[in-house]
């Protein structure tokens, strides 16, 4: 049966993908992705032939990995971070109901949570969620009840997509929210071009992180209630009463 390996290589750095999606890149044909994750790889695999698509694209990307199979290929369909956590897989699999004669074979990566969460110290050690801001295919009203709750509830957040050209305002939006259920010393941070050139790290407070300018290569981590700063490193508990 034919083919397709779903990767997700990580948040950009070469040693942070898994050797588990290397084998796969290495044993494709073809690669298929978005521009920008195409050029993370490019240069440790000069042997395969690389197909890409711009942002927006994303079906039209899809379809072409199916086509590429069904020519005899064995392709990969590469995405940042995990391919499961705002990645193609699902997207692969409603198209690949056109295509039963091809089967998926999902490769999972290191998702920016963990890459950023590793950079800044333990955010993410008890309870969290992730929350997008980007309200290209979700609407802003349902963004903003999923803060409401996750900031009652006194989930750890991690935010992907804090902000971009068309939505500068957005964290600051999201901080709003929050610091109607946390403290404006709450600790929270964020990491910039994780793993890759230019990787920024930072912790600060709730009310600093509102007035802090960031980009869409940017994830933002907002702590509980409960989460430390501790030489300069984002901690929060797992809960042990004793500790």
């Amino acid at each position: 049966m034919k083919s397709i390996y779903v990767v997700g290589i990580g948040p950009g750095a070469w040693e942070k993908m898994t050797i588990e999606a290397h084998e796969a890149l290495k044993a494709c044909d073809t690669i298929i992705g978005y521009t920008v994750y195409i050029d993370l790889v490019k240069d440790h695999y000069p042997d395969k032939e690389f197909l890409s698509t711009p942002m927006r694209k994303e079906v039209d990307r899809c379809v072409l990995a199916f086509e590429e199979a069904n020519k005899g290929k064995q392709v990969a369909m590469i995405c940042s971070g995990d391919a499961g956590v705002y990645g193609m897989s699902g997207l692969m699999y409603e198209v690949g109901e056109k295509y039963p004669e091809v089967e998926l074979k999902i490769i999972p990566g290191v998702t920016a949570a963990l890459g950023g969460g590793a950079v800044l110290g333990a955010p993410l050690i008890h309870d969290f969620c992730l929350i997008s801001m980007s309200d290209l295919l979700t609407p802003m009203e349902k963004i903003e009840k999923r803060l409401e709750a996750a900031g009652e509830a006194d989930f750890c957040i991690c935010i992907y997509n804090p902000s971009s050209h068309k939505r500068k305002d957005y964290l600051q939006k999201a901080c709003d929210i929050l610091l109607k259920y946390r403290s404006p010393e709450n600790v929270c941070g964020y990491v910039e071009n994780i793993g890759r050139e230019g990787e920024t790290v930072k912790v600060l407070t709730l009310q600093e992180l509102r007035d802090t300018e960031v980009n869409m290569f940017t994830t933002v981590f907002i702590g509980n209630s409960q989460t430390k700063n501790i030489n300069g490193k984002m901690v929060t508990p797992r809960g042990y009463r004793n500790v």
